[in-house]
């Protein structure tokens, strides 16, 4: 995620870093090289026979694909919007569950350090899992030597996790440790989580329908390599400034489709689930009373991940 003041002025017109320019710079270029083939076509040949075609139909065109484009671009951050609010929802049932691991088992130091770290370690699990990283060696330091072992047994790593927070528990509730009001309130946390984990799964297994992803990225190039036809006849050489600006906007508002679209990511606009990860490390650790704490992850280079 790109975290920076907002650009003003001038600023506006040179700011590349967290702009979509860099990843549709040869896109862009490749359609001012053609503006530029076609403008010289029509300045030395004459192939309209000195009639400029219409431009009726490119503005049609255009605005047919920029509302397609915007109905798009709407799904795409419904989806990230969703991801960074079941990420702030974890945020929350982290919290909890370390404040009630306080508040209901003050005399078992052992087991409440053992369930916040084991939460500590499914967070950091879910975030490898959602970025194609490894799950067991981003949880393994959160585990006691006996977890560690048995980490891996099980191809869902972050719900084995939250089955041996469940385990725990319900070995304290057979030993009658805890009574079943309190087992039910640490539980509910524990279900809480679950239901976070299958949210993100669903959002990171179910993209939007390859085949309308496919026809706007097709009808965008259509549109960018038809366009210079239609003003090369009036415009002139002024055809590849106006194509490139009409590309920037079409295959840039097709390109932040693409990375919201896929919300967990490294993309420069993806969430930072990295920085996330460490809050929740920092503020449950704290509940612990650990000290030292680590820093809260900082931008590099105004990206935060």
């Amino acid at each position: 995620m790109i975290l920076r003041p907002r650009p003003h002025g001038w600023q506006l017109l040179y700011i590349t870093r967290g702009s979509i320019l860099p990843a549709i710079a040869p896109k862009v270029a490749l359609i001012v090289l053609f503006s530029l083939a076609v403008s010289w076509l029509a300045a030395v040949y004459h192939p309209f026979g000195g009639s400029a075609l219409s431009i009726a139909p490119f503005s049609l065109f255009g605005l047919v694909l920029s509302i397609f484009l915007s109905f798009r671009n709407n799904a795409c951050h419904d989806r990230w919007w969703e991801a960074r609010k079941l990420w702030g929802q974890l945020i929350v049932e982290s919290r909890m569950l370390a404040r009630q691991c306080a508040a209901l088992l003050p005399d078992d130091a052992a087991l409440r350090r053992r369930i916040v770290y084991l939460a500590i370690g499914f967070s950091a699990s879910l975030a490898a899992k959602l970025r194609g990283r490894d799950a067991v060696a981003a949880a393994r330091p959160w585990l006691d030597e006996g977890a560690a072992v048995q980490l891996g047994e099980r191809r869902n790593v972050p719900d084995q996790l939250l089955g041996m927070m469940a385990e725990a528990l319900a070995g304290e509730r057979r030993q009658g440790r805890i009574d079943s009001y309190l087992y039910g309130l640490l539980e509910a946390r524990i279900a809480a989580m679950t239901s976070i984990q299958a949210g993100c799964e669903r959002i990171a297994g179910t993209p939007l329908p390859f085949a309308y992803t496919l026809l706007l990225h097709r009808g965008a190039w259509i549109f960018c390599v038809m366009l210079p036809f239609g003003l090369a006849g009036t415009l002139g050489w002024w055809t590849p400034l106006v194509s490139a600006v009409l590309a920037y906007a079409f295959f840039g508002l097709d390109q932040l489709g693409d990375e919201l679209e896929e919300p967990f990511g490294l993309d420069q606009n993806d969430l930072p689930l990295d920085a996330l990860v460490r809050g929740i490390e920092i503020d449950l650790r704290d509940a612990l009373g650990e000290r030292p704490l680590p820093e809260p992850l900082q931008p590099r280079d105004y990206l935060l991940q």
